[in-house]
């Protein structure tokens, strides 16, 4: 397996990003939603992984604001999951944020989701919050994570 990551490409991806929201999230975002948010590019991109140039598995988008990049979304395909992807993509866009001088990365994570939260872990994340009752379709608590890219300027 070869996987790449590249920056999305509404035309070519739509499709496959509406399929990993619909696959990854209990309030998935819709295709208007996707198409509303990556058109803003001047502050908002996604980065999708490959695998062999050709099956989208997996992405993650975010938002670029006065030196903070708010991370939205990260999916990955369930059927190719606990194999380096989401890493890949969190990796691939730390080197990308610290190349345009971004100071700190911030997401919020559902509380109960212990994947994601080791993962983020794992790669530097630090908590630095909670934001009671956020999610909804189960109601329960957001975790908020935060990366500090000051010392890698």
């Amino acid at each position: 397996m070869v996987a790449n990551v590249e920056r999305a490409s509404l035309r070519r991806d739509i499709d496959g990003l509406v399929e990993l929201e619909t696959l990854s999230f209990q309030r998935p975002w819709s295709r208007q939603m996707l198409i509303d948010e990556l058109s803003k590019v001047s502050v908002s991109e996604a980065f999708v992984v490959r695998i062999n140039q050709d099956s989208l598995v997996g992405y993650c988008s975010w938002r670029l604001i006065e030196g903070e990049l708010y991370l939205n979304n990260l999916a990955i395909h369930p059927e190719h999951r606990r194999q380096g992807l989401a890493r890949l993509l969190l990796m691939h866009l730390t080197q990308d944020a610290t190349s345009r001088g971004v100071r700190s990365i911030m997401l919020e994570v559902r509380s109960s989701n212990a994947a994601a939260l080791k993962l983020y872990w794992r790669m530097g994340f630090k908590r630095v919050g909670m934001r009671p009752d956020y999610y909804t379709n189960p109601v329960e608590d957001a975790v908020l994570l935060s990366k500090s890219l000051a010392q890698n300027c």
